[in-house]
């Protein structure tokens, strides 16, 4: 058995610049594998951290493109591919966009980088340049959280985790750390203020302001929302032949994203958000053991079909727990 890896403040501040995340992570800790830290991540960064964690984080990036030899290495890592197909005149254009972008917004344009040339990543600063600044924050930080994942995985491969000398990178912008804050809070505070622990709903172009399929965890036993519930969201890609009671054959189903179940009991975003979701059979499941180790039902998964007629719709498919029975129904 593997040994559990114990994580350090200074440790965790190398994957991701919020101290609130890393003094939470690190209290988390030991963990017995890289799922484990990713799912305890995904947790705090989504339920945990607030907005002036996000934004604390942010600020340990360097603007994407930047090649200061005071870049860290990991980002230089996760940049390789934009710099090396950047030209100079992609370079000045990339510049000048980060620019435009960090003062309308107040915070550094976050994208994970990794595999993303200069071209493709313009394209996405153009096109998520148009966002309402609340819709956007909530994408850098789950853009923030893709590099926190795969930074952890660096953490937990054979790399030695010694603390890096740019752990204190989000003191560096402290003078401007109160400018970003406020220019973020002038835009919450002309919204309705959501529930502090609604999990964050992300938004693009899209006329839908969540994704077309949702769900939620209630746990009818004790009478409370069901918190801390690894969820995934699969679609059945078998072309050839339907799941169906006489074909329960597993190799048709592609995840399509998982989360956590927040304080309330609903989940993090599980798909992209779209107009029209494609038709066909979709799967979610609950790990159900993990919450409730003395109950009945290891996990649950429940099918259900969308049809051509109905594509435009939402579908929020809830289930109502305890340790020895579910119900879930077809919510709005």
């Amino acid at each position: 058995m593997a040994t559990p890896t114990t994580l350090s403040v200074e440790d965790v501040l190398r994957v991701n610049g919020s101290r609130r995340f890393a003094a939470a992570m690190a209290a988390a800790s030991p963990f017995a594998s890289l799922a484990d830290a990713l799912l305890a991540a995904r947790r705090i960064w989504l339920n945990e951290v607030d907005v002036n964690g996000w934004l604390e984080a942010f600020a340990a990036h360097p603007a994407i493109g930047t090649t200061s030899p005071s870049v860290p290495k990991w980002c230089k890592e996760e940049q390789s591919a934009a710099l090396s197909t950047a030209t100079d005149s992609t370079a000045q254009e990339l510049a000048e966009w980060n620019a435009k972008y960090r003062e309308k917004f107040g915070f550094v344009f976050m994208i994970c980088a990794s595999g993303r040339t200069t071209p493709e990543v313009l394209a996405e600063l153009k096109r998520r340049y148009v966002n309402r600044p609340v819709v956007e924050l909530e994408a850098a930080a789950q853009e923030e959280l893709k590099i926190t994942e795969l930074r952890l995985a660096k953490l937990f491969s054979s790399e030695p985790t010694v603390p890096s000398t740019t752990a204190k990178g989000p003191n560096i912008q402290s003078d401007k750390a109160a400018d970003r804050i406020r220019i973020i809070g002038a835009h919450l505070g002309a919204l309705p203020k959501p529930c502090a622990n609604k999990a964050p709903e992300i938004t693009g172009s899209s006329n839908r302001s969540r994704p077309p399929i949702t769900t939620h965890v209630l746990d009818v036993a004790r009478g409370s929302p069901a918190s801390g519930i690894e969820v995934h969201l699969e679609m059945w890609k078998d072309v050839s032949t339907p799941p169906s009671f006489s074909n329960k054959d597993f190799n048709g189903w592609v995840t399509l994203g998982s989360s956590v179940t927040n304080n309330d009991g609903r989940s993090g975003q599980l798909m992209d958000i779209v107009d029209n979701v494609a038709p066909g059979f979709y799967r979610i499941s609950f790990n159900t053991s993990k919450y409730a180790p003395a109950g009945f039902f290891p996990y649950v998964s429940i099918v259900f079909e969308i049809k051509e007629n109905q594509t435009t719709e939402h579908f929020h498919v809830p289930l109502l727990h305890s340790p020895f029975s579910f119900t879930t129904y077809r919510g709005s």
